[in-house]
Order: C-alpha cells, then structure tokens, then sequence
C-alpha cells in the first residue's frame, strides 16, 4: 500500500504547475501517511517514511520538475522570439492600424460621394432609382425609363423594323442598367467584406494569417467575377450596336432601292 501511495503521490507531484501545488501536496502526503499509519507503528519509523516521502520530494521529482519547467521555458521563449516574435507582431499590428486609419474613412468618402446630375424631374427620377444600390425595384427602373425615353412607338407612327430596333436598343439598355444595379450591390458586399478584413487582420492571433489571406483571395476571386460580368455586359451592348448600325445600313440599302425603282417607273411612263 506504501507503494501505490508513493506512485500515487509522485504521479501528482509531477502534475503540478507551481512551486504552493507542491508544497500543498507534500503536506497533504505527510499528513495522509500519520493518518494511515497503524497504531503500532512507532514514531520513529512514521518519521522515517515521511523524511524518505520528502526526500523524493526533493530530490528525484523535483529535479524533473525543473526539467520540466525548463523545458516549458525553453518553448515559449521559442514561440515569441523565433516562431512569432511579440516585438515584430505588434508593429505590424501597428501598421495595420495605421493604414487602416487613414485610407479606410477617405476611401468610403470617395465611394458615398453623390454623383447625381440631372435637372429634369423625369430623368432625376431614373437617375435616382439607376444608383440605389438596390435589385428589388427593376420595374419602376423600366417604369422610370419609359418616362424619360418615351415608350415604343406604335404601330401607325413607325415602320416594323423602327420597332424592333427601338424596342431591343430599350431591351439591351435595360439589361445593362440591371445588371450595373446587381454589381452596385455585390460592391457594397465586397467593400464590406474588405472592411472586416481590415479589422481581422489589426486584430489576428500569430498563426492566423493564412486564414486572412485565403479569405481576402475569395474575395478577390468574387470580384473579379463580377468585373467579368461588366465586361460581357459591355461587350454584348458593343454588339447590338454593331447591329443597330447594320440595320441602318440594310434599311438604306433598301431605301436606295425602293427609290431607284420609284425613278425607274417614273421613267417608263414617260
């Protein structure tokens, strides 16, 4: 039974982080060793087992307390002086901070500045619904639209093909307005998201930068996808007005020759 309280009792003394843990538990050992001894036992050789529990105390488990105190020193002085240096973080810290102060509020301003311009009622109110920053209001966009750019005219006040390219020059400046819209708000998103970053990263743990990195190439990414959107929304406006100028080009065409043919019959019936 000595054995299992020595092993016991070492087990414990090994556990403990602070020099009152082992002074508590050498107490706790001495006085459980009077308390469990027989009443036979003499004084003496209660005197005994308690000098030899003391002596391992320390000898044998304090030198590897020591050891291991050492070595927990030896890590955290490996930690913040090699591995993340506290002097190095805290002036990126610092930088963070710094950079984040004085391009963070000019930046916003630049994005919140009110570019509106126009003067006319109808037109302001198209204006106005073109740079909401908002995706739930297309048909007051197109509401609005027809009230600064007039409808379709109808059919008694142009010929098919003026329709058709009036309606698809609406259709396709429409599509595009929609999706500059869509875009405003994936902006707003993404400068949201930026701002997060901004903060995160004056205010990361050492270690977690990669974290921030993968974060902000995301978003990145997402951008990125967006600007592409743009550009395929610009291209195909490219296009129809390619087309727009072809039409033209193929109703003159056919106007030309209308009109030759008119000079030819006026020929023959004279």
């Amino acid at each position: 039974m000595t054995i299992a309280f020595f092993i016991l009792f070492s087990w414990a003394m090994i556990k403990a982080k602070s020099q009152r843990q082992v002074i508590a538990l050498s107490l706790a050992g001495a006085v459980a060793m009077m308390v469990a001894a027989p009443p036979r036992v003499h004084a003496q050789s209660l005197w005994a087992e308690i000098q030899a529990v003391l002596d391992a105390i320390t000898g044998i488990i304090q030198t590897g307390l020591d050891s291991i105190n050492t070595a927990r020193t030896a890590i955290s002085n490996s930690y913040q002086n090699v591995i993340w240096p506290v002097q190095q973080i805290n002036q990126a810290t610092a930088q963070v901070t710094q950079m984040t102060a004085q391009f963070q509020n000019p930046m916003r301003g630049i994005f919140g500045t009110n570019l509106a311009s126009a003067t006319l009622p109808p037109v302001q109110q198209l204006e106005s619904v073109m740079r909401n920053h908002q995706i739930g209001d297309f048909g007051a966009l197109a509401t609005n639209y027809a009230n600064a750019y007039g409808p379709v005219p109808s059919a008694t006040a142009a010929s098919p093909r003026d329709r058709a390219m009036t309606d698809m020059d609406d259709a396709l400046t429409l599509d595009n307005l929609k999706t500059l819209k869509a875009t405003d708000v994936t902006a707003d998103l993404t400068l949201q998201a930026a701002d997060q970053l901004e903060s995160g990263a004056s205010q990361a743990a050492p270690g977690s930068a990669p974290f921030l990195t993968a974060t902000a190439v995301v978003s990145t990414i997402q951008s990125q996808a967006v600007t592409q959107k743009m550009l395929a929304a610009e291209l195909r406006q490219e296009a129809t007005r390619l087309a727009h100028d072809n039409a033209l080009r193929k109703q003159g065409a056919t106007h030309t020759s209308e009109f030759g043919n008119q000079i030819i019959n006026l020929l023959k019936r004279n």
